[in-house]
């Protein structure tokens, strides 16, 4: 079980630190600016004319003048380009200055597919430059989707394996999810989760004076980021807002969702496993005896979780930046500058607790849901559930940005809009995308700044 080794106060709005994120009401300055280049263009013409026989052999000779000095140039300049090349190596550089060194991973939601990444795949090519090798996620396609959120991880996470073994320069790797892909990443980095050497056996330490972090599929894990994903499932009032919190609807979505969404389905309404085992989504909330799920989110350098604050049809606010309903606040409605549609950024520090439990009163409580449910027994199982998953991610710290599409011509497209699924029909969304990309570059300026002390 993680806990924080220290005791914070909830969540903090982040101070405003010149060109880094700004708090609630406070301009959000800083916009990275991607560098263009040119290369010059050339142009070549040709003319014909009439012209004697001695004329044509001065011309020979002239031209095969200019030839050959030219190509002694060449050859020059080519032996001494492979001369400090081969300097170079010798000095231990291995020439991979220009190959990816930080992977980022793409995961798209439910019935979904790559392609739903074309517009954040460009932009963050755009946005991040070469070092960054930017793949999305392909194991998970459509119908995948429904065969529970443990195999698709598991699925994902062997991907990533493949993907990581294909390149020698890869050292970094973050994670960029939407919707359900969010949950996909978390079971996925568990089980690419390797421990961190905490008492290395010399006795020393990092050049930082931190512990060694663990490692993700063997990477340093720099990013964890989510858009909109259903972090404490979609029990409960409006966590499904396409039901409209009619208490009927709630009730009745709850055993019919398997057989829409099959193994999916049941654990998102924490109804998976018998009565006296924990749901699946409580034990992604702690660290167990196979999967070190904390632990695992617990190794990145920023966790980053953006939710919408309304008109999202798929996931309610409350489970998509794991707030309780008590923390549930009127957002701004005005833009952060350079961000549109992003109203408000937060930084919650971990929080100290004994983490997740799965406790007597809840498997009373799964058993009565299950055998004859009740809005009054499923309400009390969920209640009990969903505070324990929230104590369990909040011994983590978490970065909370709220969105809200509200001025938007057409606010219901807000989940898709979140990411701009597509750009003809979501481009709504692209101030999102740039923060994402913003977010990210940050982390990794800091890193670069940390790794150069």
């Amino acid at each position: 079980m993680s806990t924080a080794s220290w005791i914070q106060p909830p969540c903090r709005h982040l101070p405003d630190r010149g060109r880094g994120f700004s708090n609630r009401g406070r301009q959000y300055s800083g916009v990275v600016s991607a560098a263009s280049s040119s290369s010059p263009s050339s142009s070549s013409s040709s003319s014909s004319c009439s012209c004697g026989y001695s004329d044509i052999l001065n011309f020979d000779f002239a031209g095969l003048s200019r030839s050959w000095n030219q190509q002694q140039g060449l050859r020059i300049q080519a032996m001494s380009a492979t001369a400090q090349r081969n300097f170079s190596l010798s000095k231990g550089d291995n020439d991979d200055k220009n190959e990816p060194d930080h992977l980022l991973v793409l995961v798209h939601g439910i019935l979904a597919s790559p392609s739903d990444w074309l517009y954040v795949e460009a932009e963050m090519k755009r946005r991040l430059g070469r070092r960054f090798l930017i793949y999305a996620s392909s194991s998970n396609t459509f119908t995948k989707t429904f065969g529970g959120v443990d195999g698709a991880g598991k699925r994902l996470a062997e991907e990533v394996r493949q993907v990581v073994q294909k390149s020698n320069s890869l050292k970094k790797i973050s994670f960029l999810a939407h919707s359900l892909g969010g949950l996909f990443a978390r079971h996925a980095v568990a089980v690419l989760h390797s421990a961190a050497i905490s008492q290395p056996i010399d006795g020393t330490v990092s050049k930082s004076g931190n512990l060694l972090r663990g490692r993700i599929a063997g990477l340093e894990p720099i990013n964890f980021i989510t858009l909109a994903t259903p972090h404490l499932g979609v029990r409960g009032r409006k966590q499904l807002p396409f039901l409209l919190g009619v208490p009927i609807l709630e009730k009745l979505a709850a055993p019919i969702a398997p057989f829409f969404v099959g193994r999916t389905g049941s654990q998102l309404f924490l109804t998976d496993g018998k009565a006296d085992k924990p749901p699946l989504l409580l034990r992604m909330a702690s660290d167990t005896h196979d999967l070190k799920f904390l632990s695992s989110l617990g190794a990145f350098r920023s966790r980053i979780i953006y939710a919408n604050v309304s008109y999202d049809h798929m996931v309610g606010w409350r489970t998509s930046s794991i707030r309780r309903e008590t923390e549930l606040f009127k957002p701004p409605r005005r833009s952060l500058d350079g961000y549109k549609h992003v109203v408000d950024v937060e930084y919650c520090p971990p929080v100290s607790s004994d983490g997740a439990h799965f406790p007597p009163e809840a498997a009373k409580a799964k058993e009565a849901a299950q055998s004859s449910p009740s809005p009054q027994n499923t309400l009390e199982y969920h209640e009990i559930v969903e505070e324990e998953m929230i104590r369990g991610l909040q011994t983590l710290g978490w970065k909370k940005v709220d969105v809200s599409f509200h001025s938007t011509f057409w606010p219901y497209l807000a989940h898709n809009n979140i990411h701009v699924k597509s750009e003809r029909l979501y481009k709504a969304g692209a101030g999102v995308v740039a923060h994402v990309a913003d977010s990210i570059k940050q982390q990794e300026s800091s890193t670069f700044i940390t790794a150069s002390l």
